[in-house]
């Protein structure tokens, strides 16, 4: 059975990139059809609690820097 890749080498544009295209996907997905069905409803909802889990999973990986000396200007 082949392994899966744990290393990934992917940019702070990459992250980005990839964020924002799964933000858009969330976007995309709340809009709801008139024939939904509510099994339609589910799967969107269920497509849309993952997609916000999994962007949350990426935010917690990231590591924000500070500076050592001086004052801390957030923003």
């Amino acid at each position: 059975m082949p392994q899966y890749n744990d290393l990934f080498e992917l940019s702070i544009e990459d992250m980005d990139l990839i964020e924002e295209a799964m933000r858009q996907a969330i976007a995309a997905k709340t809009h709801v059809a008139a024939d939904e069905t509510p099994q339609d409803r589910a799967n969107r909802e269920e497509f849309v609690r993952r997609m916000h889990e999994l962007l949350g999973r990426l935010h917690d990986q990231k590591i924000f820097y500070r500076p050592k000396e001086g004052v801390y200007i957030g923003g």
